[in-house]
C-alpha cells in the first residue's frame, strides 16, 4: 500500500506520471545521489512531468531537502514500514528491501505511474509484466569488469541484480560511451536498447563562493595554503596512493586534501605517507557537509583523480565547474569526462602523474588556457540539456 505522500501540489491530468527509485536520493551524499538529485530537479523544470519519488524510508532530511519544492514532485514511502526514518529496526529494515525489490510494483500500478526510473541501475522485478514502462541507469559494471575491488559475495549480488534488471528494462541510460560498451560486453546487451545520456552536475559547482566563506572553510577544516584536492572514497580503486607516490616529487609547499568515505585502504595510504615523511602533506576529510565542497573545490590550486577505473566521474566535472585544471588516470571513461584538455596519465606512473600536476599549477604555461578549454567542454554536461535527453527518451516509451 501507498503510504504518506508528501504532496507539493496539484499538477494536471495530462501530465505523464514516472516513478523513480529515490532510495540514494534521500541516503547517499554524492555519487549515485546526487545524480538523482540533479537530475530529478532539472526534470521538475518540464511542466507536464509528474514526478513521484519511491523511497523505503525518509533517509536524511538534509538530502531530502535538496529536492526542489515544485507542484509536480512528491515523496512516497511503503505503508507498512512503520518507522521511516533511515535508522530502521532489522525486521522493518528487511520489509524495506522486499519493498523496494517487488512490493513497489503494486503501489506503482495503484498509483497510475507510466514510466519506472531506476536511478541507481536496479528495477524491481516484476515491472516489465505489471505494464509499466521502465527505464534504469546504469553507471558502471566495475564489479564485473574490476571484480578484484570487491568482496567475492557482493560481485555475485551485484552482477543478479544486473542481469534480472537487463531482462527487466525496456531501455538503458548508459551515462558514457564506457559504459554502454561494458554493457554490450559483459551484459549481451543489443546496441538499440541503450542510449548514452551523460551525467549532468549541480548548478553550485559554477557559482562564485564569497571569500567570507572560503575562510570560514579554510578556518574550520585548517587546510593548508597550497594544494591539490581529490574528491571521492578512499579505496583502492580510487587509487589515491598514486597521488601521494607523486607528491614526493612535488614541491614541499604543495599538500594532498581528499575528501571522500574512509575505508581501510587510508590506512595503507597513510602508512606509505608516514614511512616516506609524506604525514603532515596528506589530510583526509570525511563527512563533509555539502555545502562546504564548493569551497574546498575553490581553494585548491590542481583537481587530481587517479582512478583505476570509473563509469563516468562526475567530481571531475564539478573541479571543472569550479575552475580547477584536471589530471586523471587513463583507461575507462576519465576521458570522456575532463575532455581534451585535461591530463592524462597511466594508473602506475607517480613519475608521469607528478609531471603533469606540474604542468597545471598556477603560474605553469598553458594552464589558464586548459581550464578555459574544459568549461566550454562541460557545457554538454548541462542540466537543463541532459533533462530534456531523458523526458525524450520518457516520451518515445509510451
Amino acid at each position: 500500500m501507498l503510504g504518506e505522500m508528501i504532496r507539493f501540489g496539484i499538477v494536471g491530468t495530462t501530465a505523464t506520471v514516472v516513478g523513480f527509485d529515490a532510495k540514494r536520493i534521500v541516503r547517499n551524499g554524492t555519487g549515485l545521489g546526487s545524480y538523482g538529485r540533479t537530475l530529478v530537479n532539472d526534470l521538475a523544470e518540464i511542466q507536464n512531468l509528474q514526478l513521484r519519488l519511491y523511497a523505503p524510508d525518509k533517509g536524511r532530511d538534509d538530502l531530502r531537502g535538496q529536492i526542489s519544492d515544485r507542484p509536480n514532485v512528491a515523496f512516497c514511502y511503503p505503508s507498512n514500514i512503520e518507522n521511516r526514518t533511515s535508522k530502521i529496526a532489522p525486521r522493518s529494515s528487511l520489509l524495506a528491501s522486499y519493498w523496494r525489490t517487488r512490493g513497489i510494483v503494486g503501489d506503482l500500478r495503484r498509483d497510475g505511474v507510466q514510466i519506472f526510473h531506476g536511478l541507481s541501475g536496479e528495477l524491481p522485478v516484476g515491472i516489465r509484466k505489471s505494464g509499466i514502462r521502465s527505464v534504469v541507469t546504469i553507471h558502471d559494471l566495475i564489479f564485473l569488469r574490476h571484480p578484484e575491488f570487491y568482496h567475492w559475495i557482493d560481485t555475485k549480488i551485484y552482477a543478479w541484480k544486473f542481469r534480472q534488471t537487463i531482462r527487466e528494462a525496456d531501455h538503458i541510460i548508459a551515462i558514457s560511451e564506457c559504459t554502454k560498451r561494458d554493457i554490450m560486453e559483459l551484459g549481451n546487451v543489443d546496441e538499440s536498447r541503450i542510449s548514452v545520456i551523460y551525467q549532468s552536475f549541480s548548478p553550485r559547482f559554477s557559482a562564485k563562493v564569497e571569500p567570507e566563506s572560503l575562510e570560514s572553510v579554510r578556518q574550520r577544516y585548517q587546510l593548508p595554503k597550497r594544494f591539490m584536492l581529490s574528491v571521492g572514497s578512499i579505496e583502492a580503486r580510487k587509487n589515491i596512493l598514486l597521488a601521494v607516490k607523486a607528491l614526493a616529487h612535488l614541491p614541499e609547499e604543495i599538500s594532498l586534501v581528499v575528501v571522500g568515505r574512509r575505508t581501510k585502504y587510508a590506512d595503507k595510504v597513510l602508512e606509505f605517507a608516514k614511512k616516506q615523511g609524506l604525514t603532515a602533506r596528506v589530510r583526509f576529510f570525511h563527512g563533509v557537509p555539502d555545502d562546504d565542497l564548493p569551497a574546498f573545490y575553490a581553494l585548491a590550486e590542481t583537481f587530481v583523480y587517479p582512478s583505476v577505473y570509473e563509469g563516468f566521474g562526475i567530481p571531475i566535472i564539478e573541479a571543472i565547474g569550479c575552475g580547477l585544471p584536471v589530471v586523471a588516470c587513463t583507461g575507462s571513461c576519465l576521458e570522456e569526462a575532463g575532455g581534451p584538455a585535461s591530463l592524462y596519465v597511466a594508473p602506475d606512473d607517480k613519475r608521469a602523474l607528478a609531471d603533469v600536476i606540474t604542468k597545471t599549477l598556477p603560474g605553469a604555461e598553458g594552464r589558464e588556457q586548459r581550464i578555459c578549454q574544459s568549461q566550454d567542454y562541460i557545457r554538454r554536461f548541462r542540466g537543463t540539456d541532459v533533462a530534456r535527453q531523458v523526458a525524450e527518451l520518457y516520451q518515445s516509451l509510451l
